[in-house]
This record gives C-alpha cells, sequence and structure tokens, in this order.
C-alpha cells in the first residue's frame, strides 16, 4: 500500500509539475527574451534595452579589446558556439551615448589595408585618405566572462525509489540554471591606469519538456528557449555590468598619490636604495623620513627625496637633539636616527 501511494504521489508531481511549469522560461536582469537588441546610429538609438543607462553626451572615445586567449573565451566560441562578445558591448556602448566607440579589430584591419594603397598611389587622388585622420581610443574595456551551469539532477534518487521515477526525472531533470558573471574593466589608454570597473550578473530559469515526450508536438515548443541559453544570459549579464559600470564613472572622482602617479608609492621595499639619494652612516633618506615620521616631525610623503618637509624635519631633529642645524641628513644626524 506504502508503494503504491508513493508511486500516485509521484505521478501527482509529475503531471502538476509538467502543468505548472509547461513553456516556463525567466530571465532574471537585463529584462526581455533579448537584452541587447535594436539599432545605433551616430548618438541615436533604436529599440534599445530601456534599462540601458544612458548619457547626455559623450565622455571620451573607447575601443573594446577582447582577450582570446582566455579560458572564458575558447569555452564561450567552443562550447557554447557563440561568437565574440565585441558586437554586443559595442551595440550597448553606442545606444548608451555614454562613448564613442572607435575600431580596433577587423574593421581597422581593413581601414589600415585602404590606407597602405593610399600611400602606394592605387587609389583616385580624390579619395580624401590621409594621414593624421584616424581617432584616438581614449580608454579602452576589456570584458571577461565567468559561467556556472546547473543542469539538475535532484530528480535522481527519487528515480530509482519508484518506477514512476523515470516521468519525475523527465520532469525535473530537464530543469536548467544557466548563471554567468561578467566583468568589464575601463582603462585609460594614455596612462595605463583603470578608471573603472564593475560585474554583473544574469540567470536564467529555463524549464525545457521536450525529454518528456521526445521533443515532438506542442510540449517540445516549451523547450526553445533553451536552444541558446547561455547566449541571452550572457547578453544580460553584460548589460548588468555596462549599467553599473556607467553609473560608476558619472560619480568618477581621480585617485590621488602624493608626489604623483608612478613615482615611487607609499610603500617602500626593505633595503631599496631610491636613485639620488645615497646612504648617510647606513642610512638612507627614505629611512630618515620614516623615523621623523614617527617621532611626529616628518608629515609629508615618504619618497627618499630631499624637499622643504624633509629639511625642516631634520632641522627640527637636530635642534631637539642639540646637532648642528643644517637641515641635512649629515653623519651626526643619520647616527643619532639610528639610535
Amino acid at each position: 500500500m506504502r508503494i503504491d501511494s508513493l508511486k500516485q504521489g509521484a505521478l501527482a508531481f509529475a503531471i502538476v509539475a509538467f502543468t505548472s511549469l509547461a513553456g516556463c522560461s525567466t530571465l532574471q536582469t537585463g529584462g526581455g527574451k533579448n537584452p541587447v537588441a535594436g539599432s545605433a546610429g551616430g548618438a541615436n538609438s533604436k529599440n534599445a534595452n530601456p534599462t540601458l543607462e544612458h548619457c547626455p553626451k559623450p565622455l571620451g572615445t573607447l575601443a573594446v579589446e577582447e582577450d582570446e586567449g582566455e579560458p572564458w573565451y575558447a569555452m564561450l566560441t567552443q562550447q557554447y558556439h557563440l561568437p565574440s562578445t565585441t558586437p554586443l558591448i559595442r551595440m550597448m556602448i553606442q545606444q548608451s551615448n555614454c562613448f564613442v566607440v572607435v575600431d580596433r579589430g577587423r574593421g581597422m584591419t581593413s581601414m589600415m589595408r585602404e590606407r597602405d594603397l593610399a600611400a602606394s598611389g592605387e587609389l583616385r587622388s580624390s579619395s580624401n585618405l590621409r594621414p593624421h585622420q584616424m581617432v584616438a581610443a581614449d580608454y579602452v574595456v576589456t570584458p571577461n566572462i565567468q559561467f556556472s551551469q546547473d543542469t539538475g539532477g535532484g530528480a535522481a534518487g527519487l528515480a530509482g525509489l519508484v518506477p514512476y521515477g523515470a516521468l519525475v526525472g523527465a520532469v525535473v531533470g530537464s530543469m536548467k540554471t544557466s548563471e554567468a558573471s561578467t566583468t568589464l574593466m575601463l582603462t585609460d589608454t594614455r596612462s595605463g591606469v583603470q578608471v573603472a570597473i564593475a560585474q554583473g550578473s544574469a540567470k536564467n530559469m529555463d524549464f525545457g519538456f521536450g525529454g518528456l515526450f521526445g521533443g515532438a508536438g506542442a510540449v517540445g515548443a516549451a523547450g526553445a528557449y533553451a536552444k541558446t541559453p547561455q547566449g541571452k544570459v550572457i547578453a544580460a549579464a553584460f548589460l548588468d555590468s555596462y549599467n553599473q559600470m556607467v553609473k560608476a564613472v558619472r560619480e568618477y572622482a581621480p585617485q590621488h598619490v602624493s608626489g604623483g602617479l608612478g613615482t615611487g608609492g607609499a610603500l617602500s621595499v626593505d633595503g631599496e636604495s631610491p636613485s639620488g639619494a645615497g646612504d648617510v652612516a647606513g642610512l638612507s633618506l627614505r629611512d630618515a623620513q620614516r623615523k621623523l615620521a614617527s617621532l611626529g616631525l616628518y608629515k609629508s610623503r615618504i619618497d627618499g627625496r630631499p624637499g622643504p618637509g624633509t629639511s625642516s624635519a631634520l632641522s627640527s631633529f637636530q635642534r631637539i637633539r642639540g646637532l648642528d642645524v643644517t637641515g641635512k641628513l649629515d653623519p651626526a644626524t643619520a647616527r643619532a636616527l639610528q639610535q
């Protein structure tokens, strides 16, 4: 009796699952069956996703650079048979009007071929191809994808419990969760400084019932969305990450480093000897600044370079210790600082 009851319960579960979930497909984040679609021409766009962030004027020029050597790119093109993400990302960028897109891919290869023809004299004199016409990319955006997929094997235990488990397995086992997390990194081309980075994600719950009835008839159409689940999820994830990036650059504030970027940094390395600042009595100027700072006499950046702040701190220390006030790191002052 108990086995019969389990059989009936399993059958009832399968029927309820089928009738309530058939044709159910939900894409979270990005919205719509095609998260990135439409067109763009100059500053105008048509049929863009309504959730896409928009800017009243561009913030600069931008190129999309995809690293084809990354593992995610191999998975994208070989496992999921999806094309490059560059056209997708360029579409979003132009539709948003936040950046002007410049081509640094195959289009540029063709451009350079035309310029080579012009330089060879083969093109007509009125072709108007000459040096200094191309626009520089102010920024480069680099995409990255992290994949995750759970094919839903939760029905296996139930399938082994009762004969009707095969039916339950066909229903529950066809439930698939696809999830993708994407990252966009925005780099300034002149300095190489990363100015923004944003991560987005999207998830798709797809219930396909083709396995239940051999994929034929009206029921088989319920799994049509599963034909390109990763494609739609990736598009939605990039939409999310791009929106996050635009929100970040709207509030952009440059990072400041005392003394300027790339001049040594505030994190010193033990034993380093900055150029132009030799040791005095076994003490470098950087170490002297560090010691003076610990005594509360030096308030400027510890960079191993002489300056007004260093001289003032040395003078104060020399006065405190009864040394000749020179404002310089002389041997007597160096020895006193090491005591």
